[in-house]
């Protein structure tokens, strides 16, 4: 009796514990790839998955975007230039089969890939491009990575190079090229300035040559500038023209005053 009964819960036990290994629930980002006596059956996914214990294994993938940072990379320019450039590669898994089929490791694989392939692809550039076109050569970097990964089920959908780091004497030289740029635009822009105030000027000179009596305003708009800023004794040479007139009547009231 109590022999009868332990087998019996044996097998409840047992049939339990089938159930369990039978029923797996992958979530709505996941896909389960079932291999049946070692042989791949079609992906199945997302929710409730049967499994036959023993003779089926399945294997979870996650189909959500995966953020890879590639390490930072000893790289020459094509200028022979050495810099450390690390990268950041967004991918996801587009065919769960080809993803395990495929390659043993696709993760690995994609970082590999990324790696040498940064360092295939700025070995091709000067260091000026590095830095003032990284759009252009993160948009080359990620239609090779897609290329070469697409067998793989892989898709890669957008390459950042994050950080270019210089050697020393290289930031020296650039900020010293950077420094004398900036001169030469002071100096570009001081001498456009004394060409703009000449031209003025001379504008103004051909204005007053053509006006006798702007210029005499103009002397004495200076005579009043001088008297309000300046409180002490100036000393300042006063045309003939300004008192030629007064001169006149001096002279014509002389004239009469003898008669």
């Amino acid at each position: 009796m109590f022999a009868a009964s332990y087998w019996i819960l044996l097998v409840i036990l047992g049939v339990i514990m089938f159930l369990t290994s039978a029923f797996k629930i992958t979530r709505e980002y996941e896909r389960a790839v079932v291999f049946r006596l070692g042989r791949l059956t079609p992906t199945r996914g997302p929710g409730l998955v049967i499994i036959i214990p023993i003779l089926e294994k399945m294997v979870r993938v996650s189909l959500r975007l995966v953020v890879m940072d590639v390490p930072p990379q000893d790289i020459i320019t094509k200028d022979n230039v050495s810099v450390k450039v690390n990268a950041v590669v967004y991918f996801r898994v587009m065919e769960p089969a080809k993803a395990i089929v495929d390659v043993e490791d696709f993760y690995y694989a994609t970082s590999q890939l990324a790696q040498t392939t940064l360092r295939s692809i700025l070995g091709q550039v000067e260091l000026d491009d590095l830095l003032s076109e990284r759009e252009k050569i993160n948009h080359e970097l990620q239609e090779l990575l897609d290329t070469s990964t697409d067998p793989w089920g892989v898709k890669v959908t957008n390459v950042e190079i994050k950080h270019v780091d210089l050697p020393q004497e290289m930031q020296r030289a650039m900020a010293k090229q950077a420094e004398a740029e900036r001169e030469r635009r002071a100096k570009i822009i001081a001498a456009e300035g004394e060409h703009q105030a000449a031209a003025k000027l001379a504008m103004a000179a051909d204005i007053l040559s053509t006006n006798p009596q702007a210029i005499q305003l103009r002397y004495l708009q200076t005579l009043r500038e001088i008297a309000t800023e300046n409180n002490s004794t100036t000393l300042f040479p006063i045309p003939m023209d300004l008192i030629t007139g007064f001169m006149k009547l001096v002279d014509k009231a002389g004239g009469d005053t003898d008669k």
